[in-house]
């Protein structure tokens, strides 16, 4: 196979000559050329997942899901289908008081439909390295990493309400625009 970038000049056009069938030039002892392919990182559509069907990824989705689960469909919209889904529920160092390192659970989900659009970023799970723990992070209890989580959340919310309220009062309004500030 060739290897072909983006930048390559596109290949002459054949001339058209008479002489052979179908007004194809007559080819002694040579087979047709094979056509031309181009490297799998030429597509950026969904047309990649076909090397991840049957591996196991991690999502991040746009909602700040992170999904780890086995691929085992997809469709041209980029809707996945993950089987043996697990939620995995990160809260990061100092969300409460003594909390040096950062704590996660994992929450069984099954079978998972995610709509493309959703979809942020998603990689390969080196199964090596699958049963490690995350790098500054510690297993707990499911209920005590959603409790952190939820007012892990809350404490962002109100920052952020705080935040939009000093920038309305400069003047500010972006993406704020008709949100009511409480």
């Amino acid at each position: 196979m060739e290897n072909l970038t983006i930048s390559d000049a596109p290949p002459p056009p054949m001339q058209q000559q008479h002489g052979g069938p179908g007004g194809m030039p007559p080819v002694l002892g040579r087979p047709p050329p094979p056509p031309q392919q181009l490297p799998a990182q030429m597509f950026t559509t969904a047309a990649q997942l076909l090397d991840l069907t049957d591996k196991k990824l991690m999502l991040a989705l746009r909602d700040g899901r992170k999904l780890v689960g086995i691929l085992r469909s997809w469709d041209q919209f980029a809707n996945l289908v993950l089987q043996s889904t697990r939620e995995r529920i990160f809260v990061p160092p100092g969300t409460a008081p003594n909390q040096t390192r950062g704590l996660y659970a994992d929450v069984d989900r099954g079978l998972f439909l995610v709509r493309g659009e959703n979809v942020l970023l998603l990689g390969e799970i080196d199964l090596d390295k699958d049963d490690d723990t995350p790098p500054g992070y510690d297993l707990a209890e499911v209920e005590v990493v959603q409790a952190l989580a939820k007012q892990r959340k809350q404490q962002d919310k109100s920052k952020e309400k705080k935040k939009v309220r000093v920038l309305a009062r400069e003047g500010f309004e972006g993406e704020n625009l008709g949100e009511v500030l409480l």
